[in-house]
């Protein structure tokens, strides 16, 4: 922001003339004028004193020298000296007296010539007066004079050349009575004195001078940096403005006008009103910061970073005004004058931020902190009426398969979508919003009618199931949901969140597409987790997990061919762990890879007492197989125990594809080139399997046990998965593994589906290893 200010003075010279400090001629930058103010400041007084002194100084004189040489020559004298002081001291009145209209050079030639007559009086006194003496006293009087020069150094007037005149002429008149006096050493220090104090008198009157300018520049640069500092840093502003008692503008700046978009001379005497409020001003529909500058102007009251809207050629804009009523010296009002600025841009960057504070950038929807604040109303609202309020929480499902998959640009359109569906479900008094992800929330204030909360999770789980069109893409995603009411269920917010989220993991493992309310139950069940989290955690340090082997066989020979190694857990605070309980937990926090290390390096241990054509079977969470030194783990493994590579099978579900597909191919085709073979489980249950068997070639397919109990009921649909699974896996040169045969018929109908292994509770259950060792013993003693 630039401001035009121009000095009312040039620049002062560094060495200033003579003629300008003795006020010869007019220099603009240091004009006598200006300074009278300081050299008249003291006038009165010095004048008044100036006077006694020489008065007294004249009676001494008449006192020494009336006995010598006779009162008729010393009182004229007097009288004539008194007279000088007089007019000398009315010149000196008239340049005090500001109301006085004679011109101030006028008044300087009087000085002057009030100086020379008063220096010629005493002259004539020191020559005439020791000379009708006889020489007495003539030291005293020369005393008298020198004193009367030395003190005149010091004086000083708006016309300092009368002070160099008068010593000048002392100096010259002491001079001369030396001289006639024939004291020719005298004289010449009479010469000294008076050049020196000559010298010194316009020294002195330098030195006033240019502390006076400096000071007279320092208070209009302090004046100006006052300004610029209350308009620039202490208000903010980009103009000055200033208006007449009738509130019309006026002394209009070009900065001013420019925020105004009007010439200076349009603008010039314009009410500032009209002026700001545009097309308002004809109706006096005015917005309420507009009445509140009026009120203030019209009450002349102080305002300060008052903020405004104001309509600038008809764009609607907020400027940022400060302003000080103006008096005159009798303190009558004259006006208005402040600061000002346009804020527009600050004003709009502080809504976005706001804005962004409480909304949700993707959907545009209320954020996590909107939520809790409508919810602490809704809250207190049922607590003071004694009503219901309830929160839901929505999650949806299978929302990461499709991130994973298509990537977060398709998974971000996704969820907008979803953001509006559920956005149209919202009636009166329900608010919906996100917490982050793919998790939703909705707050309803009055949940008191029957069946509210059931009805509207109905309806999200519907609305939320029906296919989504995203870049050519038909996208499939449910919903669960849990809810929690309050205050029964809750009375503060934390409280609230936490059990509704309790409901909605309950709701999720459930299989997903349900709704859960919440239930005193479910806290105990989220402590046992926790603990069993815990205890987790210090399963492996203390040795609680053990390997079980379930054996795969030949469909045709029914010889063991491998063993499938399955991890259990005794815990020692829980007792026996079930693995559908504490495998999903370690996959979600993590535990899932330490404990997969642990399985790899004990499955490759025991799996060396096995004989050599009997392979171990490992599964292989996608958390496990994503970390980056995977391979070096399966290497470490087979290092450590000596299993050879072809002994090794890793089993991977379909699911690692969903999360990184090029991660895990590399990761698998590095195991595939140690000699390791990989097998596909629960082949047919997932997403695009076949892409996936294009993608990689795989060692085995497994069948998953679906299939086989719904082929052995005769299901003509699983047969023909399996037929089709059989001939493919033939075509591509891989086996076929059949999960879950229980009985002989599923046996044998298995075998003649043409399945190469087969593995179930009927060829064996899950044993130790001890167990499976001995069973390869029995087998020898029975051949033997």
């Amino acid at each position: 922001m630039g401001k035009d200010v121009t000095s009312p003075q040039p620049a002062l010279p560094a060495e200033l003339p003579l003629s300008d400090v003795l006020g010869l001629t007019r220099n603009p930058a240091f004009d006598a004028t200006r300074l009278r103010a300081d050299d008249v400041a003291g006038l009165t007084r010095a004048s008044r004193n100036r006077m006694i002194a020489n008065a007294m100084v004249g009676a001494f004189v008449v006192s020494i020298f009336a006995p010598l040489i006779g009162a008729v020559v010393v009182l004229p004298w007097a009288a004539l000296l008194a007279i000088i002081l007089f007019r000398t001291r009315q010149t000196d009145m008239q340049l005090v007296d500001t109301a006085a209209r004679i011109a101030p050079a006028k008044l300087e030639r009087a000085q002057n010539l009030n100086a020379l007559a008063g220096a010629l009086c005493w002259v004539a006194a020191l020559v005439l007066f020791p000379w009708l003496a006889n020489g007495a006293q003539a030291t005293s009087l020369l005393l008298i004079i020198l004193a009367l020069i030395s003190a005149s150094t010091f004086v000083y007037s708006t016309s300092p050349l009368s002070v160099l005149i008068y010593i000048a002429v002392l100096g010259t008149g002491t001079v001369i009575a030396q001289a006639l006096a024939g004291e020719w050493y005298a004289m010449g220090g009479a010469i000294l004195f008076t050049i020196a104090n000559l010298v010194a008198t316009v020294e002195i009157r330098t030195t006033f001078v240019k502390a006076r300018l400096a000071e007279t520049a320092l208070a209009e640069k302090e004046a100006v940096v006052s300004l610029l500092l209350r308009e620039f840093e202490e208000n903010e502003a980009d103009w000055l403005w200033e208006v007449d008692p009738a509130r019309r503008l006026r002394s209009v700046s070009p900065r001013f006008a420019f925020a105004l978009g009007r010439p200076q001379a349009e603008v010039e005497g314009k009410p500032l009103l009209e002026m700001i409020a545009g097309t308002l001003w004809s109706s006096g529909q005015f917005p309420a910061s507009l009445h509140d500058l009026a009120e203030r102007l019209k009450n002349r009251e102080n305002f300060s970073n008052l903020l405004v809207q104001v309509s600038i050629l008809g764009e609607e804009r907020w400027w940022e005004l400060s302003g000080t009523p103006m008096r005159d010296e009798q303190g009558r009002f004259t006006g208005f004058r402040g600061v000002g600025s346009d804020v527009t841009e600050q004003r709009k960057s502080s809504e976005k931020i706001a804005y962004l504070a409480r909304y949700d950038t993707l959907t545009q929807l209320p954020n996590r902190l909107q939520l809790t604040e409508a919810l602490g109303e809704a809250l207190r609202y049922a607590a003071q009426w004694r009503t219901r309020c309830a929160l839901l929480m929505v999650d949806l499902d299978r929302f990461k398969a499709v991130n994973d998959s298509l990537g977060h640009m398709t998974g971000d359109k996704l969820l907008a979508q979803v953001s509006a569906r559920l956005q149209s479900l919202m009636g009166e008094n329900q608010m919906c919003g996100r917490l982050g992800g793919d998790e939703f929330a909705i707050v309803v204030r009055d949940a008191s009618g029957p069946q509210v909360i059931s009805d509207l999770a109905r309806r999200v789980i519907e609305r939320l199931s029906e296919p989504y069109q995203v870049d050519h893409h038909t996208l499939y995603v449910g919903a669960s949901v849990g809810s929690a009411e309050g205050p029964r269920d809750g009375a503060t917010v934390e409280e609230m969140m936490r059990n509704a989220d309790l409901a909605l993991y309950r709701a999720k493992d459930g299989g997903g597409g349900e709704h859960c309310r919440f239930e005193p139950v479910l806290h105990a069940s989220a402590e046992e987790r926790r603990q069993l989290e815990v205890a987790l955690r210090k399963a492996l340090g203390r040795d609680e997990m053990v390997l079980h082997y379930q054996p795969v066989v030949d469909a045709h020979t029914e010889q063991v061919v491998s063993f499938e190694a399955l991890v259990r857990w005794n815990s020692e605070d829980h007792g026996f762990v079930s693995p559908g309980k504490f495998i999903p937990l370690a996959e979600d926090t993590r535990l899932i890879v330490p404990i997969g290390r642990w399985v790899m390096r004990k499955a490759c241990e025991e799996a060396r007492n096995w004989p050599e054509h009997v392979k171990v079977n490992v599964n292989v969470s996608p958390e496990q197989l994503l970390e980056p030194g995977f391979h070096a783990e399966v290497v470490q493994a087979l290092a450590a125990t000596g299993l050879r590579p072809e002994r090794l099978e890793v089993e991977v579900t379909e699911s690692i594809f969903l999360r990184d597909a090029s991660v895990a191919r590399n990761a698998l085709e590095q195991v595939m080139a140690l000699g390791c073979s990989v097998a596909l489980d629960d082949f047919g249950t997932g997403y695009s399997s076949l892409g996936y068997l294009r993608k990689l070639r795989f060692s085995t397919i497994k069948v998953d046990r679906t299939f086989v109990q719904g082929a052995a009921q005769g299901s003509a649909e699983s047969l023909a998965i399996i037929n089709a699974v059989v001939a493919m896996a033939k075509s591509l040169d891989m086996s076929t593994t059949a999960e879950g045969v229980e009985t002989g018929e599923e046996a044998e109908l298995i075998r003649n589906l043409g399945c190469d292994k087969i593995q179930g509770f009927y060829f064996g259950r899950p044993m130790t290893a001890a167990d499976a060792s001995r069973l390869f013993a029995i087998a020898q003693e029975r051949r033997a």
